[in-house]
């Protein structure tokens, strides 16, 4: 296979898993990541099934993430006075090992960052294809061209706005919006612990909070018309968390009164990206959240790493040639990434009206909501994974 130059936007988890898979065939890899640094803590992400574990076990990182994993987390619903509801399992909320965003951030960035080039503090600006590559601009380095380039850079991608077209043509917002504030716990706990752990969380019609647990600190969900607010500027973000939960009981005095004080807060709506099966361009590809995101869904990080793992060894069968491999990447992945489907996790934990909520609550109490966890588990193991050709690089990658 000839030698490509790839540029790889996004270091959270579908980028690194790219850089990682690209760099073991022979691929010569650049991330650009518009963080200064690596992003630390976040909230927790999880892997579920066979599928998830097998393509883990073959970067040799599942040890790694299983040293450094949370603990589950079971969510106890109560009344405004505190009085039990409902009980969410974490069993369903949190797969079979859950980890920090940031530390699997973490563990894949040091299994790549020896033999990838890394461009933090920076994003692309422009890109323009001709017969030979992709010309890059950047907000801040200098232009350069590259075979090919690949948008990891989640749900609001970049390169997916400059290859597809703009974010309201493939991104459906989903009427609700969530916020986690404050640094996990476990962020700061040892490592290999796996406890159980509850978190509490009260709704009142349309809104949700939860106060505890491994995912965050806190975390709000409400239902709202589309806002507009700036993603960069967090003190008009708690400003709109605190608006909408300042008629609310319960703990939430307590609460807003702690966000103040915490540095880790996002915002963000609950949305779902549809491309309708074509995630590839020209030269450019889509993987992650930027290609088959569906917040809060429960299957996003493990549609990250099966995807990178998926293009990365079409690209070697392929032997480098993007069409071929793009075509057949977009054949797989549009199958797999159902799995994501049209559910919505604002509508099902906070629903907008009394009746809603309690329907809801005898529903988690349910035999039938027994039934749906193991279609979940079963969906995520719905892909047969190819054994890709032997690795290229083996001899100097980790």
């Amino acid at each position: 296979m000839r030698p490509k130059t790839v540029l790889i936007s996004g270091a959270s988890i579908a980028g690194p898993a790219l850089a990682y898979w690209l760099h073991r065939y022979g691929f010569d890899v650049t991330v650009v990541e518009r963080a200064p640094t690596l992003r630390p803590g976040g909230q927790a992400i999880d892997f579920k099934g066979r599928t998830h574990f097998a393509v883990l076990e073959r970067m040799g990182i599942l040890d790694d993430i299983k040293e450094r994993q949370t603990g589950t987390t079971d969510t106890v619903l109560v009344d405004e006075n505190g009085k039990q509801l409902a009980v969410m399992s974490g069993d369903f909320t949190g797969g079979d090992v859950e980890i920090l965003r940031g530390d699997l951030a973490d563990i894949m960035y040091q299994r790549t960052a020896e033999h990838c080039e890394y461009l933090f503090g920076d994003s692309i600006s422009g890109l323009t294809e001709t017969a030979d590559g992709i010309h890059v601009e950047f907000e801040r380095g200098e232009a350069r061209t590259f075979d090919l380039v690949f948008g990891a850079d989640g749900i609001h991608s970049r390169v997916r706005k400059l290859a597809f077209g703009p974010e309201k043509d493939f991104v459906k917002y989903l009427g609700h919006y969530y916020c986690v504030a404050g640094a996990s716990p476990w962020s700061k706990a040892a490592t290999g612990r796996r406890e159980r752990v509850t978190a509490h969380g009260h709704n009142t019609p349309g809104k949700l909070a939860v106060s505890g647990g491994s995912k965050a600190q806190q975390l709000y969900m409400f239902a709202s018309a589309e806002l507009d607010y700036s993603r960069d500027d967090t003190a008009a973000q708690r400003r709109i968390v605190e608006g909408v939960y300042a008629d609310v009981k319960w703990e939430l005095p307590r609460m807003l009164g702690e966000m103040a004080e915490f540095d880790d807060f996002y915002l963000d709506t609950i949305s779902q990206v549809r491309m309708n099966g074509a995630y590839t361009k020209g030269r450019v590809a889509l993987v992650g959240d930027s290609a088959y995101g569906n917040t809060l869904g429960g299957f996003g990080t493990g549609l990250a790493v099966v995807g990178a793992y998926v293009i990365a060894g079409e690209l070697a069968l392929a032997d480098g040639d993007h069409a071929v491999a793009f075509a057949r990447y977009d054949e797989i992945m549009k199958r797999y990434a159902k799995i994501a489907g049209n559910s919505n996790a604002g509508r099902f934990l906070a629903p907008k009206t009394a009746r809603g909520i309690k329907l809801r609550n005898w529903f988690l109490e349910s035999r039938t909501f027994t039934l749906m966890m193991k279609y979940a588990d079963k969906a995520a193991n719905d892909i047969d994974l190819q054994d890709y050709p032997a690795l290229v690089a083996s001899s100097t990658a980790h």
